[in-house]
Formats: structure tokens, sequence, C-alpha cells
């Protein structure tokens, strides 16, 4: 299994992931045009994706999906509140399949399980997606850590995980206080130390790569959300004695495509 950030923050979101022959994308939050062009980055034709898989409704996670749907005859798999939570956004797509939160379906060669996040959006989902013993997980917009994130997260070989913003720098910066208060809701964002504490709970040596996601540009940087999450991490490799160094920690951008990473799974000895 391989997958890409293609592009994470509030301009948009979109993740490739692939399997076998089964190619999908976890959101289109950008033009159908930008999509392409970062999809021809990493050497894939849009014309060979299997399906679009969307998390929540909001215009940075579906913007582009319903024009690539019917330029490449591609169906979206939404659930029933998003769908029509989305209106027009996701309106006349060539064919759309409505799957159900907490149920696992499958798209060719992939096993996909939606399960609930604390998001303000209809019916906010992250995704598991597994080939085999191989898998990553998908969790970019939630305004806790559940317990029910830790459970399905916690055997993840890779995983694209948010880590929003810098709490001293959403305090000190331009938002005013009720859009302050959104971010740090419970239905808003997580705060870099957020991320850093579940990432610390639930590292395990098959753990292969971190993709940090979801940043602001406005309260957070990527060198502070690097340095957080890695701290944790080198102090739960400290506490562990195991020789394990930790998985590869790596920050999206909004404006550049991320590295194609393959993950080894249960085909390889669970280190990057």
């Amino acid at each position: 299994m391989r997958f890409c950030v293609l592009g994470s923050g509030s301009k948009g979101n979109s993740t490739f992931v692939e399997a076998g022959q089964t190619r999908v994308l976890i959101d289109a939050g950008f033009s159908g045009k930008e999509i392409e062009r970062r999809l021809a980055a990493i050497k894939v034709e849009a014309a060979s994706l299997t399906a679009i898989l969307i998390t929540h409704e909001h215009s940075d996670h579906t913007r582009g999906a319903a024009i690539l749907s019917r330029r490449f005859k591609l169906p979206i798999l939404v659930n029933a509140l998003t769908r029509a939570a989305s209106g027009e956004t996701l309106g006349k797509p060539h064919a759309l399949q409505e799957f159900v939160t907490g149920a696992s379906f499958t798209c060719g060669e992939l096993a996909i399980h939606p399960f609930r996040l604390s998001h303000d959006a209809a019916d906010p989902v992250g995704f598991v997606v597994s080939c085999g013993l191989t898998s990553m997980g998908y969790c970019t917009d939630t305004g806790v850590v559940s317990r029910l994130m830790h459970h399905r997260l916690a055997t993840c070989n890779g995983l694209v995980l948010e880590s929003n913003h810098d709490p001293e720098m959403l305090r000190n910066g331009p938002y005013p206080l009720y859009l302050q208060q959104r971010v740090r809701s419970k239905e808003g964002h997580l705060a870099n130390e957020e991320a850093a504490q579940f990432l610390g709970e639930i590292m395990h040596q098959g753990l292969e790569h971190v993709v940090l996601s979801h940043l602001s540009e406005t309260n957070n940087k990527p060198e502070l959300a690097d340095a957080v999450v890695k701290a944790v991490v080198a102090h739960h490799c400290r506490a562990e004695n195991s020789g394990w160094s930790g998985p590869v920690i790596s920050v999206a951008a909004q404006d550049q495509v991320g590295e194609v990473i393959t993950l080894a799974g249960g085909d390889g000895d669970g280190r990057s």
C-alpha cells in the first residue's frame, strides 16, 4: 500500500491511496483541474482512479469531487447525512454510493472502515483503509480525541493525523473570539499538543509513517507541529528502551504535494 497527501489545510484537502489495482482519493477539496495537476506530479492519471471517498461536507474536502466524478466516471462514496448536507457541492456526480458510518465496506482491493469524529459537520468520519495486513488511518478534522479514535487507529501502519493549531498563536492571533472558540471546541480542531499526546498513546513498532495534516496557515507553523510531535515520539522511544527510533514524521503542506509513502505493513518488519 502507498499513499500521498496531495495537499492539506483550510484551503483544500486530498489524499491519494493505492493498493494493487485500486486507487482512491480521500477527499477532493481542490478544483478538479488542480487535483489532476497534483496527481500528475506523482505520475498518477486521474482517469486511473477507482473512487472518491468523502469525510464530510465542508468545501475544503469536497470542492472537486463532483467534477472529477463526472469527468472520469468515478463513484463518490459518502454517508447519507454528509450527502444531504453537501447540497450542490456534490450535485450531479456520475455515481454516488452511500456507506453507513461504523460499517466496513470494500472498494476494489481495499477494505474501508469509516468511524465517527467530533467536528461541526453533519456526520464527519475518519477512515481506516486496509489491504491484507497493511493499513493506514486518515483523521483530519476532529475537536477531541475519542476512545473510538484510539480503537480504530491503534494498529495502523501509516497515519494522516490533524495537527491544526498552536494554542498560543491562536490566542494571540487575528481570529475573533468566536472563531477561536470554534477552533478550540469539541467540534473544532486538534492542537499540536493534543495530536502529539494521542500519537504517544497509540505508538507501536508497526507504525511506520505519520503525516501531520490540516495545519492552520494563521495559527500554526510546520516547525512547531513537527517539534512538538517529535519530542513526544523521542520520549516514548526512550521510555520503551527497545532500540526503535519511532515512525517517520512529516508535515503536509497546503500548496505542495507530499512524498509518496510506501507501507511495508504485514509484509515487512514494521519499521520505515
